[in-house]
């Protein structure tokens, strides 16, 4: 078998039918460059890992640049894992370009989840290359990952706030206030609602709540969509505290007897702290409050 003629026709005919059937040519892609990626598979095989090299070198002459030794195991590679079924399933609404990004990643579970939240949330290629260098996966707790490994859909509002949450700094310095760090929260709210989950709604801050003859205010408050329940998030810039477990709960109660309707759900409460304290979790019976660390970020 010739397989670089082969090769060769199948790069040919997928440039051809990308300029007669343009709405198609994503779908094409993807064919062109798993067929081509068998091909260079079976031809390693035969003939050893230098053809790669060999063909790469005679692509880039007859047919352009593009065609280069590194494009061309990314098409084996490509091949490889969708041969051993480690993907689930192959998204023809992702380009090519996503996928190249994913082919640096080794855990087929993130590859996975990257695959999801891109089809789901309808991300870009820029936008799945930011979350895939800030770890948005390795952050998520075990318990979620669980979830994703065995397709359960059963999912929590506070199932996908990421651990820490990255914030973006403008600041000349790591020690800052809580007035500093909501500064920068509300700067930068189109990326802060992502490390917190989907379909999150900017509600207000400072939000102005009356207990008694006192006014309280609560620094940020969200409403999920998905979930239909509003979310307290306190702003702490110190390690959790016990007391901060006292004032986020009187605040979800407010909300819960004073805004939220009959059909939406309890309200969530998020310390996000300058450190988190597991024994103080430990103790807390409502386990409707969250704590997670921010990291400050460039």
């Amino acid at each position: 078998m010739n397989y670089y003629n082969e090769i060769k026709q199948e790069l040919i005919n997928n440039e051809v039918y990308k300029k007669v059937k343009d709405i198609s040519k994503n779908r094409s892609d993807l064919t062109a460059y798993y067929n081509a990626g068998k091909l260079l598979s079976e031809a390693g095989k035969n003939y050893g890992e230098g053809i790669i090299k060999k063909y790469s070198q005679k692509l880039t002459i007859e047919l352009g640049k593009k065609y280069n030794e590194r494009t061309l195991r990314r098409f084996r590679q490509f091949y490889d894992l969708i041969n051993i079924g480690k993907w689930s399933t192959l998204s023809t609404e992702l380009t090519w370009s996503h996928y190249s990004e994913l082919l640096s990643l080794k855990n087929i579970n993130e590859i996975n989840y990257y695959i999801k939240i891109a089809e789901d949330r309808n991300l870009s290629v820029r936008e799945l290359r930011q979350r895939i260098k800030s770890n948005e996966y390795e952050r998520l707790d075990d318990k979620t990952k669980g979830k994703l490994i065995n397709n359960d859909n059963k999912n929590n509002v506070e199932d996908f706030i990421k651990n820490p949450i990255l914030i973006k700094n403008k600041f000349n310095t790591t020690d800052i206030s809580e007035k500093m760090l909501k500064e920068l929260i509300l700067e930068n709210m189109d990326n802060f609602l992502p490390e917190l989950g989907a379909r999150f709604a900017y509600v207000g801050n400072e939000y102005k709540i009356k207990i008694g003859n006192s006014y309280n205010y609560i620094d940020l408050l969200l409403y999920n969509i998905r979930y239909k329940c509003y979310v307290v998030i306190e702003l702490k810039a110190t390690p959790l505290k016990k007391e901060h477990i006292g004032q986020i709960q009187t605040y979800m109660n407010y909300v819960d007897k004073n805004i939220k309707s009959v059909d939406e759900s309890k309200t969530i409460g998020i310390i996000i702290c300058k450190k988190n304290n597991e024994f103080i979790l430990e103790y807390c019976s409502d386990k409707r409050i969250l704590s997670k660390e921010y990291q400050l970020v460039q």
